[in-house]
């Protein structure tokens, strides 16, 4: 098997990379019952219809975190396994109102993460982001008072805001004020849309909260006029194959948008999302595009120069990992 080019993964939740062996292990550290005999019964649980089905088990496993401790050793698990499919660098999601709503507070999840990510670069090689996502199906009130509680941390641990959950009759515009704090704050703005909601909502992902990615936009190709302002203003697509799959957004793997996405000119990203319940990490997520949609090695650098291009890194690191990108070669 090649090497995996190297690349930024720049949609990634880490409670999406909850493996279920970790689980268990939480799980049995914190005194928590799960309603699984066992790991493979827990895995085979991972068969989702929507969203809304992916999100219902998504937030009951998240009973398991409620340490520092358990903060860090998610991120340390992920950081791992991205090093291992050629992730140079990560920005990485986090909910912290789904902590809240269950008694974790704030400080207990961005220390526990950063304790992880501080020493990311220099014992995986590396470097990350930390981007604090707000729930859309949540009030914009509670929004509004996640970014304060969070204060301390934006510019520091936390560099940038993003908006998740379920995206239907959630649209981007109830969210307006919050990012515009963020703004002001001098934080980075990201958005999901576009993935089950409709092209409107990149539209106002765009337009009203002013986002520099939106997150999944594969419905973009519904709509001719926002695909040229994507390809003109070069937007960043934050693209999962895996995971529109796995939410039947496209049937199959083969079914992908993304070549027509990459014909149009647009700045593709491929990325894992929530690989432990997807089925894949972001190499693993390269591969099977390649596989099944025939994808050049040429296709693949592009995807990896983009996502490196569209990450929120400085320049002199940009530059270091474009050169790395530029010089991997490929092999059968």
């Amino acid at each position: 098997m090649s090497t995996p080019i190297p690349k930024a993964e720049l949609h990634v939740h880490i409670e999406g990379t909850l493996e279920p062996e970790l689980a268990f292990a939480l799980a049995d550290r914190n005194g928590v019952r799960l309603d699984y005999a066992s790991v493979d019964e827990l895995r085979a649980a991972y068969s989702f219809t929507d969203l809304q089905s992916f999100l219902d088990l998504y937030y009951a496993l998240m009973a398991v975190l409620r340490t520092e401790r358990d903060f860090t050793d998610l991120a340390e698990a992920y950081l791992a396994r991205a090093a291992a499919q050629g992730v140079r660098h990560a920005e990485i999601f986090f909910d912290p109102q789904a902590h809240a709503v269950r008694g974790v507070g704030m400080d207990t999840v961005v220390r526990g993460l950063s304790a992880a990510l501080d020493a990311a670069e220099e014992r995986h090689g590396v470097s990350t982001r930390l981007i604090m996502c707000f729930l859309r199906d949540r009030p914009a009130e509670e929004a509004l008072a996640t970014l304060e509680e969070a204060r301390p941390y934006l510019g520091g641990a936390v560099s940038g805001v993003g908006l998740d959950s379920a995206e239907m009759g959630h649209p981007p515009e109830k969210f307006r004020e919050v990012f515009a704090r963020a703004r002001e704050a001098g934080l980075h703005l990201v958005a999901h849309a576009g993935e089950e909601g409709p092209p409107a909502y990149v539209w106002q992902a765009l337009d009203v909260l002013g986002v520099q990615r939106v997150d999944h936009g594969v419905r973009c190709l519904e709509d001719e006029a926002l695909v040229e302002r994507l390809r003109r203003e070069r937007t960043p697509l934050t693209v999962c194959p895996f995971s529109n799959v796995r939410l039947r957004v496209v049937d199959r793997l083969e079914d992908h948008p993304l070549p027509r996405m990459l014909q149009a000119g647009l700045v593709v990203t491929v990325n894992s999302d929530d690989p432990a319940y997807f089925g894949g990490y972001a190499e693993d997520n390269m591969r099977g595009l390649r596989t099944a949609l025939g994808l050049s090695d040429a296709d693949v650098r592009t995807l990896a120069r983009n996502s490196v291009t569209a990450s929120f890194i400085d320049a002199e690191r940009r530059t270091a990992l474009l050169a790395e990108v530029d010089a991997h070669r490929f092999t059968d």
